[in-house]
């Protein structure tokens, strides 16, 4: 059974930057596709970012394309999400999560991490 982590999150200011991680426990999630989500008060899980097995190919939602940016290390079993200039609508709970193939639906994904809150000040 895989286990997701997530560490990081907190405040920060319009403009600011933030980075989550995700590290996995219990298998290896090197063959797999591991992705983000975040989900807001009253609205539907949103995709975020998705990074293949490798690395080497990443998909982004475009409300985020340009400013975040997905990267794992196998090595550590962990998956990033860096975000850079974020605004208020960037505000939501985020998750991560494994899945079988990069994907944009929440659906395809089998194991999910706790969330960790992300709160973007004006």
């Amino acid at each position: 059974q895989v286990r997701l982590v997530q560490s990081g999150g907190g405040l920060v200011q319009t403009g600011g930057s933030l980075t989550l991680s995700c590290a996995a426990s219990g298998g290896t999630i090197s063959a797999f596709a591991m992705g983000w989500f975040r989900q807001a008060p009253g609205k539907e899980r949103e995709f975020v970012g998705v990074v293949n097995w490798s690395g080497e190919t990443t998909y982004y939602g475009d409300s985020v394309k340009g400013r975040f940016t997905v990267s794992r290390d196998n090595a550590k079993n962990t998956l990033y999400l860096r975000m850079n200039n974020l605004k208020t609508e960037d505000t939501a709970k985020y998750y991560c999560a494994v899945g079988r193939l990069p994907a944009k639906i929440a659906a395809r994904y089998e194991y999910w991490g706790q969330g960790t809150q992300v709160t973007v000040s004006s």
